[in-house]
């Protein structure tokens, strides 16, 4: 499906030339006012977009005998600083804990919060 119209930054006024990474990603106060009464849309859309959930897995010594431990996960992935902190604000409005593993990552591992994601997010088609 493909749409034209002179009015596609009023829209979506963060799309411009270049990587977003380097340009400033904020949302408008319409926007806002539009994920703060929709959060979990917002990460639904963040995470399917850019992120996914994973069954990571260790080991550790039970009992004397080392065993294999597997537990979900949630990666959200961007390297715009912008945009990630749009989705770490939204986590942290919904009680989501969450770590930047890395320059790029988020990651939500916690048990509770993996339950609250898994509840509210869902998989990827």
């Amino acid at each position: 499906m493909t749409g034209y119209s002179k009015h596609w930054p009023c829209l979506l006024p963060q799309h411009g030339p270049g990587k977003k990474h380097d340009r400033v990603i904020a949302l408008e106060p319409w926007q806002q006012e539009i994920v703060s009464t929709h959060p979990w849309e917002f990460v639904r859309g963040l995470v399917h977009s850019d992120g996914c959930r994973i069954t990571n897995w260790t080991t550790k010594i039970v009992a004397g005998e080392r065993r294999r431990y597997e537990y979900p996960r949630y990666f959200f992935t961007n390297k715009s600083d912008d945009i990630r902190r749009l989705f770490t604000d939204t986590l942290d409005q919904l009680g989501v804990a969450w770590r930047q593993t890395n320059a790029w990552n988020i990651s939500v591992a916690r048990r509770a919060s993996v339950a609250l994601m898994d509840k509210h997010v869902g998989p990827k088609y």
